[in-house]
């Protein structure tokens, strides 16, 4: 398999980060200098033309807090929750402005070490995400606010940049992001893997999803690459890139050195 072949995913992965970086970094640049109000927001709360997309958890947060059901909201939510029950935890390593900074800390790192694959790192119980995801909720019930809304590291990262543009300042909630990088340092995807309500609430919604990355039991040869390449410290040996932490980015795929590893579609 050519070099090239084999990193497709990432690959295309990076343009679609960049670009999605490159949507939230030149709006609010554009909302002020050229009144250009076709897009507005980030990716908390993004509109485009008429259409108004809603993060699923910063929308649950609202409706539990203010104890009413707004049905503008779900109509918001409901294109990320089918992208999500169909094809995963995409929004995390596709879209997600925290992913895309991950990406470049990764390839600066590997400017200073002979490793293709980074270490895994610090392992914890991958259930710590739904600890994270039920912990998160239950704060928001019980102070009366939603929390995501004003901490989440992806809209933290989309509301620093709107406030550079139009106040030329920062605010201090921006420190979160800074302290999820640097988790990032120590251990793979820390945050990411078992610390991210968003990702956790992701994961439930594509506990069924439709698209699977696949192990043939007759080509795979239990090398453990698969395991090594998973940013999630996931083992696609024990199907567990069929599992609901799975977020669909296609290096086990693309480091399979046998091709054991493929993308499907289930069948309804």
């Amino acid at each position: 398999m050519s070099k090239k072949k084999r990193n497709k995913y990432t690959t295309l992965r990076l343009v679609t980060l960049s670009l999605a970086f490159l949507l939230i970094l030149v709006t609010p640049y554009l909302n002020l200098h050229y009144q250009f109000n076709f897009v507005q927001g980030w990716f908390q709360s993004l509109s485009i033309g008429n259409l108004w997309f809603v993060s699923p958890l910063e929308g649950i947060e609202s409706i539990l807090t203010s104890r009413m059901i707004y049905a503008p909201l779900l109509v918001g939510m409901l294109v990320p929750v089918l992208l999500a029950a169909l094809l995963g935890r995409v929004f995390c390593s596709w879209i997600c402005p925290i992913s895309f900074f991950s990406e470049l800390i990764d390839r600066f790192l590997s400017l200073f070490s002979k490793r293709k694959l980074r270490p895994q790192g610090i392992r914890l119980s991958k259930r710590l995400i739904w600890f994270a995801l039920m912990g998160e909720l239950l704060l928001a019930l019980v102070i009366g606010a939603p929390i995501f809304v004003f901490l989440s590291p992806p809209g933290l990262v989309g509301r620093e940049i709107m406030m550079a543009t139009l106040f030329k300042t920062l605010a201090i909630e921006g420190v979160v992001v800074l302290v999820v990088l640097f988790l990032h340092i120590v251990s793979n995807r820390m945050f990411c893997r078992y610390f991210c309500p968003l990702g956790g609430l992701l994961a439930l919604i594509g506990i069924k999803r439709r698209l699977v990355i696949e192990r043939s039991d007759e080509e795979c040869i239990n090398c453990g690459i698969c395991k090594r390449a998973c940013p999630l410290g996931l083992d696609p040996e024990e199907d567990e890139a069929k599992s609901a932490y799975c977020w669909n980015c296609g290096k086990c795929v693309e480091n399979c050195k046998v091709s054991a590893l493929k993308f499907r579609w289930k069948d309804i």
